[in-house]
């Protein structure tokens, strides 16, 4: 195995194309994951892992070989995330956009409009990776809105520490060296970084486990989801619901916390007539839905996406994006009439 790969090495520093990409295919998804746990969007995520595999590219000829081609691909996957994350070109907040829905007044506004959702889809592979002993989370768990999003709220330098020491194992001394730091350094920032990310999903630590993926019991809650959706019934659908769910629509700022707000939101939805067929699909780990609006003229357009957050046998979490992300799930802008 060295042996074929010091030989791709050697190709590669040569100008071959194809020994470079046998080189760097192995982890393209999971660096693409890295990316995106580290930015919070799916386009910035893609954006940082071409502008990382351009880097490598270019870069071959100051490889040392000191640590592994993994190892080496996720210190410049990190570096492009943190200079993203320090720039100003985020993607901004947007004002409210739903046509002849008046909604409630927000329970807050929330700060990480940027948040994306990655598809289920290209996770294949990619969270299945060889991890270090230190690793103390789940792949899955790791994946998740609401672990993503409050990775969002940390300064960026917590946030690449957190996730390579307790998302991907790597030991502290490898970490230092990634970020040019020193192993105190590292550790004083992975002590920061865990007690921030305990405050901010503090409120999550007693509820009960989601369903198994595509188990019988998250396939009855994601069914009834649907039909009282679908057919624009608000009581059927706040029943499902737990007394502190929690509303969110990047890139709008708006959120809404509590079954009682939550309520007027949908019946100010479903009371302007609007109503929409869901499709199935999946995110983050999570049951997702392309919402399409339907329409007089039969034709059905894509309004966003709806992601849920589940909790034994009720739904904690709903987020709900914008049509800018169906692409990404190879979902249609809009449907023939039926």
């Amino acid at each position: 195995m060295e042996l074929v790969t010091a030989d791709l090495m050697s190709r590669a520093r040569a100008g071959d194309g194809e020994a470079f990409r046998a080189l760097t295919e192995p982890h393209r998804g999971e660096l693409q994951v890295h990316c995106y746990r580290m930015l919070g969007s799916f386009q910035d995520a893609e954006d940082a892992l071409q502008d990382t595999l351009l880097a490598a590219w270019r870069g071959l000829g100051g490889f040392e070989g000191r640590a592994s081609i993994r190892t080496w691909l996720y210190r410049i996957a990190t570096t492009r995330c943190l200079d993203a994350r320090r720039s100003a070109s985020r993607r901004p907040a947007k004002e409210w956009d739903v046509p002849n829905v008046e909604p409630p007044e927000p329970t807050r506004l929330g700060g990480v409009v940027w948040l994306e959702p990655f598809p289920d889809a290209l996770l294949e592979g990619a969270i299945d990776v060889l991890l270090g002993p230190e690793a103390r989370y789940e792949q899955a768990e790791s994946i998740s809105l609401a672990f993503v999003t409050a990775l969002q709220v940390l300064p960026p330098r917590q946030v690449a520490v957190l996730i390579l020491r307790d998302v991907l194992g790597f030991r502290a001394s490898e970490v230092a060296d990634m970020l040019d730091s020193t192993v105190e350094s590292v550790n004083s920032a992975l002590k920061r970084a865990r007690a921030g990310l305990r405050r901010s999903q503090s409120a999550a630590a007693d509820r009960e486990p989601a369903p198994a993926l595509d188990s019988p019991s998250e396939q009855a809650l994601v069914a009834k989801f649907v039909r009282a959706y679908e057919s624009g019934d608000p009581d059927a659908l706040v029943a499902l619901l737990t007394d502190d769910v929690f509303i969110s629509m990047p890139p709008m700022p708006l959120e809404y916390q509590g079954r009682d707000v939550v309520a007027r939101l949908f019946a100010s939805i479903f009371g302007s007539g609007r109503r929409v067929d869901l499709v199935p699909t999946r995110a983050n780990g999570q049951p997702a839905f392309g919402a399409y609006l339907r329409a007089p003229t039969g034709i059905r357009h894509g309004t966003g996406l709806f992601v849920l957050t589940l909790t034994g046998d009720r739904i904690c979490a709903m987020t709900r994006f914008d049509n800018s992300v169906l692409p990404s799930f190879g979902l249609p802008r809009s449907l023939p009439s039926r």
